[in-house]
């Protein structure tokens, strides 16, 4: 048994956000895309269902417990219904924790495909992204991997807009952003947004004419973010600020904010006058779209 899937970060393109219900979640509309970059994860066998993390941010994952990917293959493991091959992961933890990057979800929506095929284990694509949706309000898009449209709590998706090629910097200067923090904090100014989805073409010519509508949109959750960990907010005065930027903004809930450029020779530019201003920051020039094939 063995094999690899690409856990890819995910980056809300805009992200509006209504006021808590009565049930305790708050109302959203994203437009959500995925990086041709994110962790690694693999399955092989082993006694016990594990997970061994590497990395350069393997240190700062959550306890085992709380661990999105190791509780997406227990959750399909009992789904299953059925004895299953006894096997471990191991995940190449590439992507910043707590950065607004979807990882945790998307770690967990690579741990459903992957073993469901290594496994052959016979569940439909609803089943598994109901166990997704149990995981959290990235889960379900993160399981698709695909750029979709967001809505409800996360729950509803349907197909974006078709999307040109988007060359984007994706920067994160170390400062970890706790969502529920970030959530308290909205919820305390009371910047809440229409949720309805914007009106939108059936699709986007060029990343010019994308960041040009993106412009009329909103991350809701940005001032928070910002407020939160003012590191967030320099580096997005940072990617703002450069020639090559057309569009720069948080993506989700803060740590990373994300650059989209006219060509991979702008992005690659920014890129690395970003890194030579602030070697301390992460820094990725990557791709935006979706889905990818295996990484790399």
């Amino acid at each position: 048994m063995a094999g690899a899937a690409l856990a890819p970060a995910k980056v809300n393109l805009f992200l509006h956000v209504g006021a808590r219900g009565a049930d305790g979640y708050h109302p959203l509309c994203s437009l959500i895309v995925f990086a041709d970059f994110g962790d690694r994860l693999l399955i092989h066998e082993a006694e016990a269902l594990g997970l061994l993390a590497h990395g350069r941010f393997a240190r700062d994952l959550p306890v085992e417990g709380e661990n999105l990917a190791l509780r997406a293959a227990r959750a399909l493991i009992a789904e299953a219904r059925r004895p299953v091959q006894p096997f471990g992961l191991s995940l190449d933890k590439r992507l910043p924790v707590a950065a607004g990057l979807g990882g945790g979800s998307s770690d967990a929506g690579a741990a459903l495909r992957l073993i469901r095929e290594a496994l052959a284990l016979e569940i439909s694509d609803v089943r598994l992204e109901a166990i997704a949706a149990a995981l959290g309000a990235d889960g379900p898009a993160c399981l698709r991997a695909r750029p979709v449209i967001v809505e409800g709590r996360g729950e509803r998706l349907r197909p974006a807009p078709a999307l040109p090629p988007i060359d984007a910097v994706l920067v994160n200067p170390g400062a970890a952003v706790s969502t529920a923090e970030v959530y308290r904090r909205f919820d305390e100014t009371g910047g809440f947004g229409e949720v309805s989805p914007p009106s939108a073409p059936d699709a986007f010519e060029s990343a010019a004419e994308l960041a040009g509508w993106l412009a009329a949109q909103r991350n809701d959750l940005q001032a928070a973010a910002v407020a939160l960990a003012p590191e967030a907010g320099a580096a997005l005065e940072t990617l703002a600020g450069e020639p090559e930027c057309l569009l720069a903004r948080v993506s989700g809930s803060g740590g990373t904010s994300f650059a989209l450029c006219a060509s991979d020779i702008e992005a690659e530019s920014l890129a690395e006058r970003v890194m030579a201003l602030e070697p301390r920051w992460w820094v990725r020039r990557c791709r935006l779209g979706g889905p990818w094939g295996e990484a790399d």
